[in-house]
């Protein structure tokens, strides 16, 4: 109808096909890319929340970014890197809350030992800190009554009353001098 011959017709359609194959390569390299950019961001979440629930014990991690000049488009496998690169760091990072929940939970378990035998671990001292408690107190178990406790076997489990004072520098005026 167009007065198209059947070779030119032949290359028209080879050509179409190129076009769709194209068009499939395409469509599947954006899902992969699409794929890959939301198991990163599933990642950096988990990451995330990992740094916030063991806070102050967990610090953050630092950049992991490569040096690189101006904005670009990543390419499938520099992005499979980063997301694995992203994945060994969540499993460090899992290792890291793991062993602070098992020093917790020891800590705990010599705590309750500590309150029901306290004259078998005398003189043992347990930061707040090592519970997973804020703040600056310690238990420790002391003899009740000084030395007399002491030899008695009067042993007890007590908690300090928390941080120490700051000791700033002093003002060295006089207090009748004016300035």
């Amino acid at each position: 109808m167009l007065g198209v011959t059947q070779s030119e017709q032949l290359l028209i359609d080879r050509d179409t096909g190129r076009a769709v194959e194209d068009g499939r390569a395409q469509a599947g390299e954006r899902a992969a890319r699409s794929s890959l950019r939301d198991q990163v961001a599933r990642l950096e979440r988990e990451l995330s929340a990992i740094v916030a629930d063991g806070f102050p014990y967990i610090s953050a991690p630092g950049s992991m970014a490569e040096a690189v000049v101006g904005p670009r488009l990543l390419s499938l496998g520099e992005l499979e890197r980063s997301r694995d690169r992203l994945a060994a760091r969540v499993q460090e990072f899992r290792r890291l809350a793991d062993r602070r929940v098992e020093h917790e939970r020891r800590a705990h378990v010599l705590l309750e030992r500590m309150k029901l035998e306290p004259a078998r671990y005398q003189y043992v001292r347990l930061p707040v800190n090592d519970l997973g408690q804020g703040g600056c107190g310690v238990w420790e178990v002391r003899p009740r009554l000084g030395v007399i406790g002491m030899l008695a076997g009067w042993w007890q489990v007590k908690l300090s009353s928390g941080c120490p004072l700051p000791r700033g520098s002093r003002s060295t005026r006089v207090p009748g001098e004016r300035t």
